[in-house]
């Protein structure tokens, strides 16, 4: 049991500190100037922490997937990490596919969701084993097809949309009256067709829902996965047994962008899942789970060397090297991305001192690459380094290709006392070679023939 002085966001903190310092000394930031770091440390706290929290509430014997939204890391190293921690992949198309399996994850460890599948895509995910949940009606239709031609060992399950409502930002909100995922279950007729087509299909085993992520509170949350409860026993009623045997309930954990403490914690989760819906730990239904920012966010961190700084019109401005590139939705959407900068001196000691507000800026050719506007912060100087915590998910694992800046490398570091810090390579950094190559340089002639 952990002690009653164990602060996860204080170790997070002293070991991001101690990176930070030896990733300068290392010359991590001498070749390039913007690096990215992966705490493994951090990542495999989160992993313990989220099988701890069901573990602990859930019937002896239930199967339970708890499989990584892929898209929110999709770096091969990371998912073979997370799979010795004994999570497997939550996919949504070919390309992560392959780096789940270029990571070892075996087939039924694996969960294919996506709005927009491929006849090919459904046929290869059949043929390899791995769980399917179909979006819609007309994808339905296409399974009937290909499990009618092919036999196959894969899961099938249906993706519903609760109708429950939004959160706080829309675009990340999957359970709004009009959402695109999903059969929507309020809708006129909706419900008795879903019941009806379990009833048809006896290879259909599954129910899936997933109500958004990023501000999207938990009693939302709980909504969807008690409604989804609620149909698996309607059909399960309907068919005369156990047709429905498992529930995958998503994922959608949000995080705090203003501390490193994890919070809501899983612990908290399975909590107001065991309020909202009790019947859900009884050992009746397998569960998966999709946590994909969650598990990453809190450990991961941009490291940028400040390259300028001014004064325009009574303004300080630091100008850095991390921008739009890594932080897109922060640069785009401020108010609902915001992110901590965390300033260290030259040789990556933690920067005091009196507290000024001032821009942070990023490389971009456009005026709104700013990180932080009138941000309080010691006054920063050219060769000073930042700091963007929270950023292991969604941020430099999607990389937003303005001005063709490269993608930065990503080391993963552990620590060891009393100072040591050994890093491993999981990205390197995109050469302009690379760059050349996927701008079409090969074909630099096709268009004057």
């Amino acid at each position: 049991m952990p002690s009653e002085t164990h602060d996860p966001g204080a170790e997070t903190t002293a070991r991001r500190d101690r990176a930070v310092r030896a990733a300068v000394e290392a010359g991590l930031l001498d070749a390039e100037p913007v690096t990215c770091l992966l705490d493994v440390a951090g990542v495999r706290a989160s992993a313990a922490a989220l099988t701890d929290a069901f573990a602990a509430h859930l019937a002896p014997g239930t199967p339970v997937l708890h499989a990584f939204a892929v898209k929110a890391c999709p770096l091969v190293p990371v998912l073979r990490l997370l799979a010795d921690a004994g999570l497997g992949c939550e996919v949504a198309g070919p390309g992560e596919l392959a780096l789940a399996r270029a990571a070892g994850l075996p087939a039924e460890r694996i969960v294919l969701d996506s709005p927009a599948k491929t006849p090919e895509e459904l046929r290869g995910a059949l043929a390899l084993g791995v769980a399917v949940n179909a979006d819609n009606r007309q994808e339905l239709e296409r399974l009937d097809a290909l499990v009618a031609a092919a036999p196959t060992t894969s899961p099938i399950g249906v993706r519903i949309n609760p109708q429950t409502g939004a959160g706080a930002i829309d675009a990340l909100s999957t359970a709004t009256a009009t959402s695109k995922f999903g059969i929507a279950l309020r809708d006129p007729g909706a419900r008795a067709w879903l019941v009806e087509a379990f009833v048809r299909r006896p290879w259909l085993t599954r129910l899936h829902v997933h109500s958004g992520s990023q501000g999207v509170p938990l009693p939302l949350i709980a909504e969807g996965v008690r409604e989804l409860h609620a149909l698996a026993e309607e059909i399960n009623a309907a068919v005369g047994h156990r047709r429905v045997d498992t529930l995958d309930i998503g994922g959608g954990l949000p995080v705090d962008f203003a501390s490193d403490a994890p919070d809501p914690t899983y612990a908290r989760y399975v909590r107001t899942l065991r309020e909202a819906v009790p019947a859900l730990f009884d050992g009746s239904y397998g569960l998966v789970t999709e946590f994909g920012r969650s598990l990453l966010a809190k450990h991961g961190t941009v490291l940028a060397r400040v390259e300028y700084t001014k004064v325009t019109g009574g303004r300080p401005i630091a100008v850095t090297h991390a921008g739009v590139q890594l932080a897109t939705r922060t640069v785009y959407a401020p108010r609902s991305w915001p992110l901590r900068v965390l300033p260290y001196d030259a040789k990556g000691a933690p920067k005091t001192g009196p507290l000024l507000a001032q821009d942070v800026a990023g490389p971009a050719c456009f005026a709104g690459d700013l990180l932080a506007t009138a941000r309080e912060l010691p006054e920063l100087a050219p060769g000073d380094v930042i700091a963007l915590p929270d950023t292991g998910a969604y941020f430099f694992t999607a990389h937003y290709g303005y001005n063709s800046l490269p993608r930065p490398a990503v080391h993963g570091f552990t620590t060891a006392p009393p100072d040591g810090v050994r890093f491993a390579p999981v990205r390197p950094a995109q050469s302009t070679a690379s760059l050349v190559e996927e701008a079409g340089g090969a074909f630099a002639d096709a268009l004057l023939t």
